[in-house]
């Protein structure tokens, strides 16, 4: 196997499976159900999935444990406090899945089920302000599904090749210790330029080629020099005609 065939390989890896998107789909229709019945029919004004689920970016849980579905409940009565919108999902989520492991992550309520994440995210929506979710005490405006067109334009316009690129990065960054935040990094590969770049192995590589150290975080500096070195040797032995040693090389990126 190749260096190439190899991330071909682990990239289609990435994805979700079919037992897996099926799960998924109906513990959101629990959770629709439940919302409904628990909360009276003017209290939430909608409700809908968001981020790297929506766009075809998230990892399978065996490859990252931090995977998880991210879930907007828009509440029709914007009078209240941030907090007061988290406590009612909060309660929510304790008297209808009073079996699962439930905590408060601001500004999201986790609900841990035994294949999958959620995050709820409480949110109100006017015509002056559009969707805001809670910062601390106050509000923050979102377009939480802006990245999505964005990225489809990009990976439409590359091969289709930016979001297994993403997705073996989030591999990389799952194995790595998490050195960066999963959404920032998405919209960063996003942004990059490919100029040059032909297949898979090109992609991501160049990704690694943008990553810079010399911040302030020592761990996630280490974590960027190590998969930079590992990568340029993979590139000499490829170099040198050393397919099996490259191949060797670049498994060491994902510690396996």
């Amino acid at each position: 196997m190749s260096v190439l065939s190899y991330l071909t390989d682990r990239a289609s890896y990435a994805v979700l499976s079919t037992n897996e998107k099926s799960s998924i789909d109906t513990s959101i229709a629990t959770l629709k159900n439940r919302l409904a019945a628990h909360f009276k029919a003017e209290v939430i004004k909608r409700e809908f999935r968001f981020g790297s689920s929506t766009r075809g970016t998230i990892l399978p849980r065996a490859l990252d444990e931090q995977s998880d579905i991210d879930y907007m409940i828009v509440f029709a009565d914007s009078q209240y406090t941030p907090q007061t919108y988290i406590a009612w999902l909060k309660r929510f989520a304790e008297a209808r899945y009073g079996t699962s492991e439930i905590y408060q992550s601001h500004p999201t309520i986790v609900l841990q089920l035994n294949h999958i994440k959620f995050d709820l995210v409480p949110a109100t929506e006017s015509w002056l302000n559009g969707l805001q979710i809670p910062a601390g005490s106050s509000w923050i405006s979102t377009n939480p599904n802006d990245v999505n067109e964005t990225l489809e334009t990009a990976n439409k316009n590359n091969a289709s090749l930016i979001k297994p690129t993403i997705r073996l990065f989030k591999y990389w960054n799952a194995t790595a210790g998490y050195p960066y935040l999963s959404f920032k990094a998405e919209k960063w590969i996003t942004s990059l330029f490919y100029w040059g770049c032909n297949n898979q192995k090109d992609y991501f590589f160049n990704v690694f080629d943008n990553l810079s150290t010399g911040g302030s975080v020592k761990w996630v500096d280490a974590e960027v020099v190590r998969a930079k070195s590992i990568i340029a040797r993979t590139r000499q032995y490829e170099k040198d005609d050393m397919p099996a040693s490259a191949e060797n090389e670049i498994r060491k990126l994902f510690r396996e």
